[in-house]
């Protein structure tokens, strides 16, 4: 028996200002920054959302969610990776792994890295350990480096 497999790769960027809570992953940093966005700006659940939409062949988080219906202004982005998740399991697939790489000079990762695969995990419906995540910083390259945002790359495996 053969199993069909797509791949799919979301990327997502957003800045990190003042006066806004730092939500990655679906976990609440504390952090005196947080990533500004028409949503809570959750740059890697919408990377994760978009790898799983590209992947299943459907219209990315923009077309779905634009920033310019005030309806998803503040939305919770685990509402709509949510939403991402029914449309891919509605069209047949189902996510089998996520490897997500977050480069930040922002908050420290690490320490909060279980946390950030368990909840993934409970979103997408996977278990934690196929979930990974990595922190990555920049070496002092760039605006990225001086903390002011937040790069996310996730690369999906989904199965029929």
């Amino acid at each position: 028996m053969t199993m069909d497999l797509r791949v799919g790769l979301g990327f997502d960027l957003h800045r990190l200002v003042e006066g806004r809570p730092c939500i990655l992953g679906g976990i609440e940093f504390d952090h005196p920054t947080g990533p500004s966005g028409h949503s809570d700006g959750d740059a890697v659940l919408h990377a994760v959302a978009d790898a799983l939409l590209g992947a299943a062949g459907l219209d990315d988080l923009g077309s779905l969610f634009p920033d310019t219906d005030a309806a998803w202004r503040g939305a919770d982005s685990s509402a709509l990776l949510a939403e991402c998740v029914r449309r891919v399991t509605e069209a047949g697939w189902r996510p089998v792994n996520l490897d997500i790489v977050i480069a930040t000079e922002g908050p420290r990762i690490a320490p909060r890295r279980a946390d950030m695969r368990a909840r993934i995990g409970e979103l997408v419906g996977l278990s934690p350990d196929a979930v990974n995540v990595k922190g990555k910083t920049l070496e002092g390259m760039g605006s990225l480096a001086e903390g002011r945002g937040v790069a996310v790359q996730v690369v999906v495996l989904l199965g029929k």
